[in-house]
């Protein structure tokens, strides 16, 4: 299986970051790791061994890249405020610096797949619920996604257009809606220990209620929050979504 590391110095962030490619061919799946981890996390934890065989087929690329969660919600010396803009740097990033890479990379304007675990599960929905007209779908796994739990209460346009409780709801932008509605966007999450399914519910209650089409799958109480449920969900729903 093919593996690279790139770098480069990101104009949005101000910083060096990182992207590890595995795989040679196929669309492209953007993940965005949990918490304060590194673009190695999904590797370190057997991820990507998970979903070798896809990787291996020439089914799809996978782009692993660095979060800046300890520079933004993480961060509790920071003021929410800066939080926000901070996050708002990252989604530049991502839309400006990552997608044009994964097309370069891929000699050819390929869908993306957003896909997470965690705090990675609401980077990968949020990306593709702000512009389904660049990602194709999203793969989100034991999600939380409203952004004001790591806010303290603090709310301004910032954290409003990254919390999808809060933006979905009200968005009228048919054009965005439109592409929204021809994504393949997977909610996923585990009854188990550290798990919330309410979250992932809340999320498809509202998806339901602006006529976007999505599966919402609960896992058994069996399945905590944890990477054994991750490593069995991904290559699962990798292989009930084609392109």
């Amino acid at each position: 299986m093919s593996r690279e590391i790139h770098r480069w110095y990101s104009p949005n962030l101000n910083k060096e970051m990182e992207i590890v490619v595995y795989g040679h061919y196929g669309y492209a799946l953007l993940m965005f790791p949990t918490a304060g981890a590194d673009y190695l996390e999904y590797e370190r934890f057997k991820l990507i061994d998970s979903i070798a065989g896809f990787l291996r087929d020439g089914k799809l690329k996978a782009f692993s890249i660095n979060s800046i969660n300890n520079e933004s919600w993480l961060n509790n010396h920071m003021h929410p405020a800066h939080k926000a803009i901070r996050h708002q740097q990252y989604n530049k990033y991502i839309v400006e610096e990552v997608v044009p890479f994964i097309h370069n990379h891929s000699k050819g304007l390929v869908p993306i797949v957003t896909t997470g675990a965690s705090l990675g599960a609401l980077h990968s929905a949020n990306n593709f619920f702000r512009r389904p007209d660049i990602f194709s779908g999203t793969i989100a796994m034991s999600g939380s996604y409203d952004l004001k739990s790591y806010t303290k209460g603090y709310f301004d346009d910032n954290v409003y257009f990254n919390s999808p409780v809060d933006y979905l709801p009200r968005w009228d932008d048919n054009f965005m809606f439109d592409h929204m509605r021809k994504g393949r966007i997977i909610i996923a999450t585990g009854q188990g220990n550290f798990e919330d399914p309410e979250a992932s519910k809340q999320l498809s209650n509202i998806l339901n209620a602006r006529g976007v089409r999505h599966w919402l799958d609960l896992w058994g109480h069996d399945q905590p929050h944890d990477w054994p449920t991750w490593r069995s969900m991904l290559p699962y729903f990798l292989g009930n979504i084609k392109f």
